[in-house]
């Protein structure tokens, strides 16, 4: 009976261990910090734009990366502070070779782009700078706060349902004013 137990918990740590392998192939780098009394965030998606990427945007299939931010104080029950929804979208153009790029930040366009580079293609989808998040007026003096990133690749997700694989981070700080 022991042998099955421990077997089992062996077995289990291993597919625990396999599992975050294949999904730690992305990694989520996020940097808060605070500019003109509001919570600011700046981020880079490593290692996704990779080749099943570039084969859907050279497809012609319309391709976003989208992030959602979240300013969050640590709890019994965590509370959100501010919440803040952005998207990078690349729609590649087959006949004139190039990209179209869209940036939202809650829905409104902010920026659109069109270009022929790769690289500037590379980190429209995956970096983004300066995203403000919150108010520090809604923020307590010498609190602990998290900021967590979410994102979602669309049309990428190996999912007949159309669930798309979700890839999270998050960073601690503490609010000094």
């Amino acid at each position: 009976m022991r042998m099955m137990i421990r077997r089992f918990s062996v077995w289990s740590v291993l597919l625990l261990l396999a599992g975050a392998l294949l999904r730690g192939e992305e990694t989520l780098r996020i940097i808060p910090f605070i500019n003109d009394h509001r919570v600011v965030v700046s981020f880079e998606l490593n290692d996704a734009y990779n080749d099943a990427v570039r084969e859907a945007i050279a497809s012609g299939l319309r391709t976003s990366f989208s992030y959602q931010l979240e300013l969050r104080t640590p709890a019994w029950i965590d509370r959100t502070v501010g919440t803040t929804i952005v998207t990078a979208t690349d729609q590649y153009d087959n006949l004139t070779r190039r990209h179209t790029l869209t940036r939202t930040v809650d829905g409104r366009v902010e920026d659109v782009l069109v270009t022929e580079d790769d690289a500037i293609v590379k980190a429209w989808l995956t970096k983004w700078s300066r995203v403000p998040v919150a108010d520090t007026a809604k923020l307590d003096p010498t609190r602990d706060y998290y900021v967590r990133v979410t994102t979602r690749t669309r049309p990428l997700g190996g999912s007949l349902l159309g669930v798309t694989k979700a890839i999270t981070g998050q960073v601690k700080f503490t609010f000094v004013p």
